[in-house]
């Protein structure tokens, strides 16, 4: 990956934003999601682009729901997003004592029997607002390897890869890095993905999300098979100033002998989970933006 050349404004905003949120991150929680949502407020209405692309998914995703009930879908996925910086910061900075107190779990005992196995395992989630929150939430359970994204700015990225190191208690590995994940897998690791974004690439086939062909990368079958790995389904949803983390037990029959029909099973389980709360998945990002030949873009 190539790095954005270094800008000194850049880089040292970005450190300023840094330092600061490591103090804004001790701040009682309650306080955070209200400036949060503060933020998403405003967003709604400053951020146009953004605001179109949240329209278009839901009136994809929702069609059945009336114009009024889509209007404040999207005002309520503001609100998230705009939490979601500062769950973020509590994530990456809140001191462990005050981030135990804001979890609960469900389903440990399905965590618990993957690791007695000895068995590598993918964490599968998905892009709810919370992300990173959620994944914080895992590291106080288990130690895991995080695939990611690198970022283009090479002091974020620094900070973000020592950050995740230091709370998984192991180095993230990027995501197209599949060789050396499937060889954690087959060293027992536990890997922590999320693969419901469009990622591109070749890799892929066009399945239902929400009713809506999208693009769906095959690579958890792949690393599953490849990698004699079991899949290990958890999401996290915001309750009020609470989170609760549900570990689901590990998926039987995974990988099947059809690539396809595991990218159906994978997409059905996470609209069941966006289904629980719909405002707090991140309908920001492009999920239809690529399309199966002759088809038209579903965002112009």
């Amino acid at each position: 990956m190539q790095y954005h050349k270094p800008n000194w404004i850049k880089d040292n905003a970005i450190a300023l934003g840094f330092w600061v949120g490591k103090y804004i991150a001790r701040l009682p929680m309650p306080f955070l999601l209200f400036l949060g949502k503060g933020i998403g407020r405003i967003s709604y209405h400053v951020a146009k682009k953004r605001r179109h692309i949240i329209e278009r998914n839901i009136q994809l995703c929702f069609p059945n729901l009336s114009q009024e009930e889509k209007t404040q879908l999207v005002k309520d996925n503001f609100d998230s997003l705009g939490m979601g910086i500062f769950e973020t910061l509590a994530a990456w900075f809140k001191p462990k004592q005050q981030i135990e107190e804001i979890f609960t779990y469900e389903g440990l005992e399905h965590l618990a029997a993957v690791k007695e196995s000895g068995q590598g395992a993918l964490l599968l989630t998905i892009h709810f607002c919370n992300l990173e929150l959620g994944a914080r939430a895992m590291t106080l359970q288990t130690p895991f390897v995080a695939m990611y994204r690198m970022h283009k700015n090479r002091y974020f990225e620094e900070e973000q890869f020592k950050m995740r190191a230091k709370q998984s208690q192991n180095e993230p590995v990027n995501r197209n890095e599949i060789r050396k994940t499937i060889k954690l897998l087959r060293q027992g690791k536990l890997l922590w993905y999320a693969p419901d974004q469009n990622y591109g690439g070749s890799n892929h086939v066009f399945v239902n999300f929400f009713g809506v062909k999208a693009l769906t990368i095959t690579a958890t079958f792949e690393m599953a098979k490849l990698g004699r790995a079991k899949i290990l389904p958890y999401y996290c949803i915001r309750k009020g100033n609470q989170y609760r983390i549900k570990i689901l037990p590990a998926l039987e029959n995974f990988p099947s002998d059809s690539t396809t029909k595991d990218c159906e099973r994978l997409n059905t389980l996470f609209e069941s989970w966006i289904s629980e709360a719909p405002d707090q998945y991140l309908w920001a990002h492009r999920r239809f933006k690529t399309r199966p030949e002759g088809e038209k873009d579903l965002y112009e």
